[in-house]
């Protein structure tokens, strides 16, 4: 993951907005917007095609919500984009639920091809409530592998921020993401395929 500021200057930025200096919030938006909205971007390509939010939407949504939250101790440029990442999908999973209380009905889908297994050939298409169903049935049994596989598929964050956002090595970063993307897979009903996470 990259962004237009050193990781130091953005986690400079991150503190200064948590003890409430005035023009933190506007300086690190800035500095984090591309990132953000790339984020965005990669995970509104795996959702359904017929689907509205726009990347720039997506962005701005997960900012109110950042910015309307209590302060945050930011710990790290990727505990930021971890946090981030994980408002993303909430409001993708809020807006899933929406349309289907709207329609009452399936079509709400993710393609999880680069989630569970980049290598695959097949783009396999599931219901998005049912990954979140399955990412939170995952973290009542072992939460950190689920926020590892979280902050990959959603933060699209490399192992080794994954590692440094939650205090792990990268080994057990590696070996999480091999065992988490398995057990979604059969949670899901896809078929098994080696993963090189």
């Amino acid at each position: 993951m990259t962004s237009g500021a050193p990781p130091s200057s953005i986690t400079a930025l991150l503190r200064r907005w948590r003890d409430g200096h005035p023009d933190a919030e506007a300086s690190l938006f800035a500095h984090v917007y591309d990132e953000l909205r790339r984020l965005a971007g990669g995970r509104l390509r795996h959702e359904r095609t017929d689907h509205t939010l726009q990347p720039t939407a997506l962005v701005h949504e997960a900012w109110l919500r950042l910015a309307g939250a209590e302060p945050i101790d930011w710990q790290s440029r990727a505990h930021f984009y971890g946090i981030a990442a994980r408002l993303m999908r909430q409001i993708l999973i809020d807006r899933a639920r929406a349309r289907l209380a709207d329609r009452r009905q399936g079509g709400v889908r993710i393609d999880l091809t680069g989630a569970v297994d980049e290598a695959a050939v097949d783009h396999a298409l599931v219901d998005v409530l049912a990954v979140h169903d399955a990412l939170e049935r995952l973290a009542a049994v072992d939460e950190r592998r689920a926020r590892v596989l979280e902050l990959r598929h959603f933060g699209g964050l490399e192992r080794q921020e994954i590692a440094e956002a939650l205090g792990i090595t990268e080994r057990m970063v590696k070996r999480d993401l091999v065992l988490a993307q398995t057990w979604l897979r059969r949670e899901l009903g896809l078929p098994d395929r080696p993963d090189p996470a």
